[in-house]
């Protein structure tokens, strides 16, 4: 039987082939290869001496090709009894692994899905266990290679990046460069792993101090000193200009752009034009703690995310450019800037 032949069922089989959503509206605009077929697997098991319970983790990853690079990615914190494990993140894990990524999420201990007390050993929020999550990943890659069917040999132990939202995005800084004074000791706080060539932070949380919420400052105390002074490794933060946090700053939606505005140079702010908290729906489909839902923007953080990671680690120089050149003739989504 022949295909519908009109403007509507030509469009709707451009984006099926495309594999983009019927909505994204003008993001379709922005660069982005032509997907291939990924696999998900999960969960890949690792025991980890000290901690409470075993790391698991979920793979999801092109079907197809060798050398590829590796993603980490840390989920954040919210409201939803799922999304903050490895079972969260789909539009984003989906993505980028159809671009070519093995993206790799562990299941934090702060994820509600484990059910330990945030405020207990560890606590709050099992900040800097989070990091080392990342970390120990990294140190036992055979053996997570060797646990999904199909993919021992396949990946590119050289090209590294970690991504991380929320929550997320403060482990992310930390493995980054970032620093804080752990509260319980006094002690400076490093957890930089310099295996990792490249991070993007998003809707991060920014700086601490004076700019914390009474709340923030009193529930989550790792926050108040941490520093971006020495998050040398580049970054790309993403932020919303409607994100208003007020149980976590007193100041608006810029404090979630400090981890740019803080750091060290090369880094690049990439600051969506309207959306909240969750940046259209990154965190998982269709979820109900997303009041911003939008296919456009999901869409948009994307693009712009793996235009940026495809020129930091080498995979194409030029794609960030071509990005940026795009969403300007766009307009209306974005600004960049870069320092």
């Amino acid at each position: 039987m022949p295909h519908e032949t009109s403007p509507a069922a030509d469009r709707a089989r451009e984006l099926q082939n495309a594999g983009d959503h019927a909505l994204i509206g003008r993001a379709a605009g922005l660069p982005a290869g032509a997907p291939v077929s990924v696999f998900s697997f999960a969960p890949v098991a690792l025991d980890i001496p000290g901690r409470p319970v075993t790391l698991t983790l979920r793979v999801t990853a092109p079907a197809t090709g060798t050398g590829l690079p590796i993603l980490l990615l840390s989920h954040g914190q919210g409201r939803s009894n799922h999304l903050s494990s490895l079972n969260g993140y789909g539009p984003m894990a989906q993505f980028w692994a159809s671009q070519g990524f093995v993206v790799l999420q562990p299941t934090h201990l702060s994820s509600k899905s484990l059910g330990l007390d945030p405020e207990g050993p560890g606590g709050p929020l099992f900040w800097r266990a989070r990091v080392e999550d990342m970390s120990a990943i990294l140190d036992r890659l055979d053996d997570v290679e060797a646990a999904v069917p199909g993919l021992a040999g396949r990946l590119d132990h050289g090209r590294i990046a970690v991504a991380g939202h929320s929550m997320g995005g403060h482990t992310a800084a930390m493995l980054l460069g970032a620093t804080l004074v752990d509260p319980e000791d006094g002690r400076l706080v490093d957890l930089t792993d310099r295996r990792i060539r490249a991070g993007v932070l998003l809707a991060a949380p920014g700086n601490g101090g004076a700019d914390l919420s009474t709340y923030a400052a009193q529930h989550y105390g790792f926050f108040s000193t941490v520093s971006f002074a020495t998050m040398a490794t580049p970054a790309l933060v993403v932020a919303s200009d409607d994100d208003v946090s007020p149980h976590l700053t007193v100041r608006g939606a810029d404090w979630h752009a400090d981890p740019w505005r803080l750091s060290p140079g090369p880094k690049s702010l990439f600051t969506m034009a309207g959306g909240g908290h969750c940046l259209g729906g990154i965190s998982g489909y269709d979820t109900a703690e997303t009041s911003d839902e939008s296919p456009e923007r999901v869409a948009v953080v994307q693009r712009m995310t793996l235009a940026w990671l495809k020129t930091q680690l080498g995979l194409a120089d030029d794609a960030w450019q071509q990005a940026q050149a795009a969403l300007a003739a766009i307009g209306g989504l974005g600004t960049v800037q870069e320092k």
